[in-house]
C-alpha cells in the first residue's frame, strides 16, 4: 500500500476518491525522487510518469468522478452500476464521452485483467487489514489518533510483505514455526538414517584359513608316540 486516507462515515466513495488519488500520487512521486537519488544509473522500478490508471469497484462510479479522472489525465477502470432506464445526457457531452470511454475500457480484455488483479491483491489486502487485523472498528478518540493507528497497521502489513519476499515468512511467529518444522524434519531424517544403519547385520572379523588334519595320527602329538625299529617289528 502506498497511501492511506481516513474518511468520515457520512461521506460516500465518490466524494473521497480524489483525496485518495492525490495521496497516492504524492507517495509515488516521492518514491520516484528517492530512486533517482539512490540509483541514478539504474532503470527505475516505479513508473516515472506517476499514476496513469485507476481501478476501483462500482461504488466509486459516477459521471462526475469519471469526468474528473479524465481531466486529471488518469485512465479510469470503474464498473458501472445497473441503471434503470436510459440516462439523460442533455447538456453533458463531456461527461457522456468520459462515461462511454470508461465503459469501453472496462469491457476490454485489459480492463478485465486489471479488475481481476484488483480482486486478488487489493481486496485481499483490505481483508487482511480490516477483517483479520480488526480495523473495522477502532476505539480511539479523534480523527488524528485513528489515522495514526491506521498508518501503523498498514506499515506493519507492508513490512510483512517485505519479510515474506526476503525470508519466506511474513511474521516472526511464522518464521519461528518454519524453523521448528525444519528442525523436526532434520531430526526425522537422522532417526530414519540411524534405523536404516542399525538394520545392517554386523560381521565378525575374517580369520586366516585353518588346516584340519585328516587323521589323528598325523598330528605332532600322535607322531611322537611311534618309534622305528631295526627289525621292522
Amino acid at each position: 500500500m502506498v497511501a492511506v486516507t481516513l474518511q468520515g462515515a457520512d461521506q460516500g466513495d465518490t466524494a473521497t476518491l480524489d483525496e485518495t488519488l492525490c495521496e497516492a500520487g504524492l507517495a509515488v512521486a516521492e518514491q520516484v525522487g528517492r530512486e533517482a537519488e539512490l540509483r541514478p544509473n539504474e532503470a527505475p522500478q516505479v513508473n516515472v510518469a506517476g499514476i496513469e490508471e485507476t481501478v476501483t469497484d462500482k461504488g466509486y462510479h459516477s459521471g462526475a468522478v469519471v469526468k474528473r479522472m479524465k481531466a486529471y489525465g488518469v485512465r479510469s477502470y470503474i464498473p458501472e452500476k445497473k441503471q434503470k432506464g436510459r440516462r439523460n445526457w442533455a447538456g453533458k457531452p463531456e461527461e457522456q464521452q468520459a462515461v462511454y470511454a470508461n465503459r469501453r475500457r472496462v469491457r476490454g480484455e485489459y480492463g478485465k485483467s486489471l479488475l481481476r488483479r484488483r480482486g486478488e491483491f487489493v481486496e485481499r489486502s483490505f481483508a487482511h487489514c480490516y477483517e483479520t487485523g480488526g480495523m473495522r472498528r477502532c476505539h480511539l478518540r479523534g480523527h488524528e489518533n485513528i489515522l495514526k493507528r491506521q498508518l501503523i497497521h498498514v506499515g506493519g502489513f507492508n513490512l510483512s510483505l517485505i519479510l515474506r519476499k526476503l525470508l519466506g515468512a511474513g511474521t516472526p511467529r511464522e518464521l519461528k514455526n518454519r524453523a521448528g518444522q525444519l528442525f523436526s524434519r532434520l531430526l526425522r531424517f537422522l532417526l530414519g538414517l540411524w534405523e536404516a544403519v542399525s538394520r545392517i547385520p554386523l560381521r565378525s572379523p575374517a580369520t586366516g584359513p585353518q588346516r584340519v588334519p585328516s587323521s589323528p595320527c598325523c598330528t605332532p602329538d600322535h607322531r611322537s608316540r611311534f618309534f622305528s625299529s631295526t627289525t621292522g617289528c
